[in-house]
C-alpha cells in the first residue's frame, strides 16, 4: 500500500491561528479604548465646597441660594426631587449638578461638606477629605451672620486656626499640591494668563503675556493652601442695626475694612448676600472651582458701595482701596495684628484668676494636715489675654456688643465678649443667706412700746439701786403685765396713756431746746410752751384710779 507523500507545513498553520489571536485582541483593545473615552467624556468634574460656619439654616439658605436655578432645571427636566441636606450632626454632606445655560449639559457636580463648629474634634473629620486629587477642586466657604457682626473676626480666627491645624498633618505631596495651587491664584488678574474669575485671559501682545503685576503690601501673607470665600449672609439685618443700635454709615465701613485687611492676607474673596435678593453668589463660587459656562459668560463684577451687595473678587483688593473707604483706618495695625492673632496656640485653654490671698489659702491648705474630709475650693478662670495690637481686640474695640454695655455699666469686666459670671456653691450661698435672715429676725422679735417697758422694768438694776427699789420695780412690772396697756377713750378716740407720756416728754425736751435761727439771723418768735407737769399728772392720775379699781 502506497503511502501519502503530500506534506503540510505546520508552520503555516501555527503563523495564521496566532494571527487571527491578535486581530482579536487589537479589536478589543480598540472597542476598550473607544468605550473608556466615551466613558471619561461623559464623566462629571467633581468639585467640592467644605462649609464652615453658621448654623443648620443658615447653612440650608446658603445652599439654596447657590443651587436655586439648577434645582429647578433639574426637577423640570427629570422629575426628581431635591437631593438631602443632612447637616444636623458633625459633618454634614449633600450636592447638586450644575447646569449649562442651555439646560441641557451638565458642568460639574458639586459636593458640599457642612461643619457648624470649630471644635478641635472635627479636625479628624476634615482631614480625609484633603487629598493630592481634591485640593485643586475645593473651596472653602466660611459663613457670617449680620445679626452677630461684632463675632466676626473671633469666628474668623477660630476656624482658620482650625484649618492651619489640619493642614499641618497633612502629607508632603499634599502641601506640594497646594504651593502649586496658590502660586495659579496669586497670577488670577495680574496680567498673566489668567482673568478675576479665573478664565483665560486673551493679552493685547506677546510682552503683555509675559509681564505680571508684583503682590502688594499685605496680600498672600497667609495663604491657608486652598481658596477661601467669606459669605456675609441676612444683609438685611444692616437696617435693624441702625434703627434700633444706632449704627451709622462710618460704622458699617470699619465693618468692612476689617474684613477686606484681614482677608487681603489670605487672598480670600467677600460677598454680602440677602435671602430674598439676587446675588453674585452662583458666579462667585462656580468660578473659584473654574466652572465656567461655554454658552453665555457671566463676568464677576466688583462693588464696594452699595453697602448690602458688596463683592470683593479675589486679587482684586488692596490696601490703597480699603483707604479710600474711610480715612483715619490703620491698616497696617489691622494685618499685623491679625499676624499676632494666627500665633497664639490653639485651641486657647482658659486661665486661672490670680487673687491676692492664694499663699495665705496655701498656707491653710498645708495647716489642714492633709484633711481628707475637706473639699477643695472651687478655682475661678477667665478667658486668656489677647496679644498686643490683637486685632481681634481692635475690632472689637470698634463694634461693639450692645448687650454688653449693661455689663459694663455695672462695673462688669472689660473684655466685651465675656458673658460668664463666676457663682459661689448652693451651699454657700445659703449659709450666707442664713446668717442674714438670723439678723433680720432678732430684728423683729425685739419687743417694741409696752412690751418694750415691761421687759426693761424686769432686768435688774444698776448696783445704785437699792433692795427696796430693786422690789418696787420688779412689782411695778409684774403689775404692767398683769392690767395690760392703760387706755382712755378722749373725745371718740382711743389713745394710749403710756404712748401719751412718752410723746409729753418729748415735747417738753424739745421745749427745752436752744430757741431757732431764721436764715437771716433773727430769732424766731418763742411758742408758749405747754404745762406738761400739770398733764403728766392728770395722766398719771388716771392711770393710777384705773389700777385701783
Amino acid at each position: 500500500m502506497a503511502g501519502n507523500t503530500n506534506r503540510y507545513s505546520s508552520y503555516t498553520a501555527a503563523s495564521s491561528g496566532s494571527d487571527s489571536r491578535n486581530g482579536e485582541k487589537e479589536k478589543k483593545e480598540l472597542w476598550s479604548s473607544m468605550l473608556d473615552s466615551v466613558a471619561s467624556a461623559k464623566r462629571l468634574p467633581e468639585k467640592n465646597i467644605l462649609l464652615l460656619g453658621g448654623s443648620v439654616d443658615s447653612q440650608r439658605e446658603f445652599f439654596e441660594s447657590l443651587s436655586r436655578n439648577e434645582l429647578r432645571r433639574n426637577t423640570d427636566r427629570q422629575g426628581s426631587r431635591k437631593p438631602p441636606i443632612a447637616n444636623s450632626f458633625a459633618l454634614g454632606y449633600t450636592y447638586y449638578d450644575v447646569l449649562d445655560a442651555d439646560q441641557e449639559d451638565t458642568l460639574a457636580r458639586i459636593s458640599l461638606y457642612t461643619l457648624t463648629d470649630p471644635s478641635p474634634a472635627f479636625a479628624s473629620l476634615i482631614q480625609p477629605l484633603i487629598t493630592p486629587q481634591s485640593i485643586p477642586n475645593t473651596l472653602i466657604v466660611i459663613l457670617l451672620d449680620w445679626s452677630q457682626p461684632w463675632k466676626w473676626m473671633r469666628q474668623l480666627r477660630e476656624w482658620i486656626l482650625l484649618l492651619r491645624t489640619v493642614f499641618q498633618k497633612l502629607n508632603r505631596e499634599c502641601s506640594a499640591t497646594m504651593e502649586e495651587v496658590m502660586t495659579v491664584w496669586r497670577e488670577r488678574g495680574r496680567g498673566g494668563g489668567l482673568n478675576l474669575d479665573g478664565t483665560s485671559a486673551v493679552p493685547t501682545s506677546s510682552a503683555d503675556a509675559d509681564v505680571s503685576l508684583p503682590v502688594g503690601p499685605g496680600e498672600w501673607e497667609d495663604a491657608l493652601g486652598m481658596p477661601l470665600c467669606v459669605v456675609c449672609q441676612n444683609a438685611e439685618k444692616m437696617e435693624y442695626l441702625e434703627k434700633t443700635q444706632s449704627w451709622k454709615e462710618e460704622d458699617f465701613d470699619v465693618v468692612l475694612q476689617f474684613l477686606r485687611t484681614i482677608l487681603l492676607r489670605h487672598g480670600a474673596s467677600l460677598i454680602y448676600t440677602t435671602p430674598s435678593l439676587p446675588s453674585q453668589l452662583p458666579t462667585l463660587v462656580h468660578s473659584s472651582l473654574g466652572i465656567h459656562s461655554l454658552l453665555k459668560k457671566q463676568p464677576l463684577k466688583h462693588n464696594v458701595i452699595d453697602r448690602d451687595k458688596i463683592l470683593v473678587p479675589p486679587n482684586w483688593d488692596s490696601w490703597g482701596k480699603i483707604r479710600v473707604l474711610r480715612e483715619g483706618f490703620d491698616v497696617e495695625a489691622v494685618s499685623s495684628g491679625w499676624a499676632a492673632d494666627l500665633s497664639i496656640p490653639w485651641p486657647r485653654q482658659p486661665q486661672r484668676v490670680a487673687n491676692g490671698d492664694d499663699e495665705q489659702k496655701d498656707e491653710a491648705n498645708d495647716n489642714k494636715n492633709g484633711d481628707e474630709d475637706q473639699e477643695p475650693e472651687e478655682e475661678e478662670y477667665e478667658e486668656p489675654k489677647e496679644p498686643d495690637g490683637s486685632s481681634v481686640a481692635l475690632y472689637e474695640a470698634s463694634v461693639q456688643d450692645p448687650t454688653m454695655d449693661a455689663l459694663h455699666i455695672a462695673g462688669s469686666s472689660n473684655h466685651s465678649t465675656k458673658l460668664e459670671v463666676h457663682t459661689t456653691e448652693t451651699q454657700q450661698f445659703l449659709e450666707k443667706q442664713l446668717k442674714l435672715l438670723d439678723v433680720y429676725k432678732q430684728k423683729n422679735e425685739e419687743p417694741t412700746g409696752h412690751l418694750a417697758r415691761i421687759k426693761n422694768a424686769r432686768k435688774t438694776t444698776s448696783d445704785s439701786l437699792t433692795e427696796d427699789d430693786q422690789l418696787k420695780q420688779q412689782a411695778e412690772a409684774k403689775v404692767l403685765e398683769h392690767i395690760g396697756p392703760v387706755q382712755f377713750n378722749m373725745g371718740g378716740i382711743q389713745v394710749d396713756a403710756d404712748d401719751m407720756l412718752q410723746r409729753l416728754k418729748e415735747r417738753q425736751a424739745f421745749g427745752n431746746s436752744p430757741e431757732p435761727l431764721d436764715p437771716e439771723g433773727e430769732t424766731v418768735e418763742e411758742t408758749p410752751q405747754m404745762d406738761t407737769e400739770n398733764l403728766q399728772a392728770f395722766f398719771t392720775g388716771l392711770m393710777n384710779r384705773s389700777r385701783q379699781s
